[in-house]
């Protein structure tokens, strides 16, 4: 149901949880409501509010939103207990962290639930871009097999230790500096502000020409 032109009421649909601490939440979505890949919304109950990014491509029949859940936190908890039914207000969908298609290599740098944009790009169509995802263990890689199938490279990062040799052993900034190609590229960041601000740092001096997007999510 719209309540006004920027605001409706959304319906709870269910919950998925990827990791121990990560889950989808879907609802139902209302008539009217439009998005672009990679556009967030904010979502609200009992006058606290959230922003999260769709990971939906924008044609799909419910809204999902990936949310790591802070148990010290005043909103995750309130997501965590919603039950099928129950209504939360969501805003328009807003910003412009969106695919712009272009004919240069696409690099996507994505930790935790910073993923959640590339994966509306890859469900809208988007192929063949280079991905280094960060995680700290191997659990972390959320969606992890979706986005390797339509990468044209997939390059998993885990900063915790690892010995069995199927991952990179290190964050994305250090491979990001060490091993990729020099060229100049399309960047696409999104995840730890630390990680945004270091990646820009590593652009800047060592891969230039290049163009930048990028949405810090904590």
């Amino acid at each position: 149901m719209k309540t006004s032109r920027d605001f409706f009421q959304v319906v709870v649909l269910h919950q998925r949880w990827l990791t121990g601490d990560v889950f989808e939440i879907s609802f139902e979505r209302p008539a009217g409501f439009t998005f672009i890949p990679g556009q967030k919304v904010c979502l609200a109950i009992h006058d606290i509010s959230r922003q999260y990014t769709l990971v939906n491509p924008p044609d799909a029949a419910d809204l999902t939103i990936c949310v790591r859940h802070v148990e010290s936190g005043s909103f995750t908890p309130l997501l965590v207990q919603a039950k099928a039914g129950e209504t939360f207000t969501l805003s328009a969908a807003s910003g412009f962290f969106t695919y712009q298609s272009i004919k240069r290599k696409a690099v996507f740098v994505a930790t935790g639930t910073g993923i959640a944009p590339f994966l509306a790009f890859i469900r809208s169509g988007v192929r063949d871009f280079c991905c280094l995802h960060g995680a700290f263990d191997e659990s972390g890689l959320l969606y992890r097999d979706e986005v390797a199938e339509a990468a044209g490279v997939y390059i998993p990062c885990l900063s915790a230790p690892e010995s069995d040799g199927r991952f990179w052993s290190g964050r994305v900034t250090t491979y990001l500096e060490q091993h990729l190609a020099k060229d100049s590229y399309d960047f696409y960041l999104c995840g730890n502000g630390n990680m945004v601000r270091d990646t820009i740092r590593i652009i800047d001096l060592g891969f230039p020409d290049s163009r930048v997007f990028m949405e810090t999510f904590f």
